[in-house]
């Protein structure tokens, strides 16, 4: 689709949400205020019930051998990541590369399901959302790497009590060799890799909404990736949270520049 072609088409759909896959033709849904409400706990539940509901209907039907998405914020692992624990079992181990925990639960402060994946995918939290699930795993198979603000001060020990493993920065600047023995230890060889782009450091470029300093740099993260190639099937890849800030200052300063629209 050539770039005007995709600026007049969201115009048509300014208030509706343009879904396309390879398989489908462009078909557009109609978005509205309606299941905005935050309930028990978590905000625009009703949503978030559908949705995750229509993401799992997708993979089934198609039932990939791998899943890569792009974009969106986290929640966006939710669906695929279940789908592989309940095709692969214990053999799959998760690396939630996230600069925050995404811990949370309907029980805690904070209400935005983008914050309570990893819970979710471990078993704990809304009991009507992990009945949706096809499959939930045990918490040591999974680790928090690059994670550097827990944004709860309960949360440190609620990790230690399910049994995450905590991978900060400093602990892979020179080497990724403490990762990859916990990976080993774990007993798996298929890996899900969530990757929240707001894991590099801000004082290096600022990807995601947020600006977290003291996360991993471009050429750790890079490194840490290739190592777990090396020592694992990669079967899903996740990069979440990315904020197009320049292209979005950019569109508001070419607004109304001659020939690129018609005249006012």
């Amino acid at each position: 689709m050539s770039l005007g072609a995709a600026i007049r088409l969201a115009r048509r759909c300014s208030k509706r949400c343009c879904l396309s896959t390879l398989a489908r033709p462009l078909s557009c849904l109609e978005m509205g205020d309606i299941g905005l409400e935050e309930r028990d706990g978590i905000e625009a539940k009703a949503v978030v019930v559908q949705q995750l509901r229509s993401a799992l209907a997708i993979i089934s039907e198609h039932e990939p051998a791998r899943i890569t998405t792009v974009g969106g914020e986290c929640s966006v692992s939710m669906a695929p990541f279940s789908y592989l624990i309940h095709k692969h079992g214990d053999d799959l181990a998760i690396l939630w590369i996230d600069s925050h925990p995404d811990m949370g639960t309907g029980e805690t402060a904070y209400p935005g399901f983008h914050a309570m994946v990893v819970s979710a995918l471990t078993g704990h939290g809304d009991q009507e959302l992990l009945q949706i699930l096809p499959a939930t795993t045990t918490a040591d198979r999974v680790a928090l790497v690059g994670m550097h603000d827990w944004t709860d001060p309960m949360l440190p020990a609620i990790a230690d009590q399910w049994g995450l493993r905590v991978f900060s920065p400093d602990t892979l600047r020179s080497s990724s060799a403490p990762l990859l023995d916990w990976l080993g230890d774990t007993g798996t060889t298929k890996v899900a890799i969530h990757f929240d782009v707001d894991t590099i450091d801000a004082d290096e470029i600022q990807l995601g909404l947020g600006a977290d300093l003291g996360g991993l740099s471009t050429a750790e993260a890079r490194r840490v990736f290739a190592d777990i190639d090396g020592a694992a099937e990669v079967v899903a890849l996740t990069i979440a949270e990315f904020i197009p800030r320049q292209m979005m200052h950019l569109q508001q300063i070419l607004a109304g520049f001659p020939l690129l629209g018609p005249k006012a």
